[in-house]
């Protein structure tokens, strides 16, 4: 992948993860929240964590690598 594809890849990365934000917040204020539900929100607001990173080192590797 090229750094113009990983960056652009990265934006919509970062984007769905602050859209995943808000609706965690949103089903916490919910007075009877859909608990399943908030747990696959969080488990792919983590994936999401976890691959931006991998994005982030692989636009920026360490120098000690």
């Amino acid at each position: 992948m090229e750094d113009d594809e990983l960056r652009a890849s990265l934006e919509l990365l970062r984007i769905e993860h602050r859209d995943l934000d808000q609706a965690i917040a949103d089903l916490h204020a919910a007075p009877a929240g859909d608990e399943l539900l908030l747990r696959r929100l969080k488990k792919r607001k983590l994936m999401l964590r976890d691959r931006i990173d991998q994005i982030e080192r692989m636009l920026e590797p360490d120098d000690l690598a």
